[in-house]
């Protein structure tokens, strides 16, 4: 499975999602514009779109609510213990109250991995930032144990964008 991301306006983007009514795509809007998402085992009709091969998967992507892009740069000889780490997860998220979808995507083109969850709305996504599912998926972060701690693994810092899914696509 792939996961296709382009950016634009809402405008321009809800026109091309419309004429490829019987693909799976999602129309978004956030704070620095909107972005379409496109999951297929084919190929995709945007024209330069940022290119991922989904590592690991849960729920389904929906056309409504809270998605939250984790963006984690990591090094070609960091890849396979990210990977590794994310194959073998607990899958504690998935039993979150408001929880839609996770997908774990590999970049094609660049070296920036995105962790996509999906969410009812903010204040579910809130709830699991404070939950115990939360701190145990996290536990090792910061001690010897945790990713971060390990040399030659990120190559740059993370960063997050939110978008939320308008009712009418």
């Amino acid at each position: 499975m792939n996961v296709f991301i382009t950016s634009g306006t809402y405008d321009f983007l809800k026109t091309i999602k419309k004429k490829n009514s019987g693909e799976k795509m999602v129309l978004m809007e956030g704070a620095e514009g909107a972005a379409l998402v496109h999951e297929t085992n084919g190929k995709t009709v945007f024209a330069s779109p940022r290119r991922y091969e989904v590592v690991d998967a849960a729920g389904e992507i929906a056309e409504h609510g809270y998605v939250v892009l984790n963006n984690i740069p990591v090094t070609d000889e960091g890849r396979p213990l990210f990977e590794h780490r994310f194959k073998n997860r607990a899958g504690a998220i998935e039993n979150e109250a408001g929880f839609v979808a996770i997908r774990v995507l590999r970049p094609l083109d660049s070296n920036t991995y995105v962790i996509y969850t999906q969410w009812k709305n903010a204040k579910a996504f809130e709830n699991w930032k404070t939950s115990d599912a939360y701190n145990q998926a996290h536990k090792k972060r910061g001690t010897e144990e945790g990713l971060d701690k390990r040399p030659n693994i990120f190559s740059g810092s993370s960063y997050i964008t939110v978008y939320t899914i308008p009712e009418e696509q």
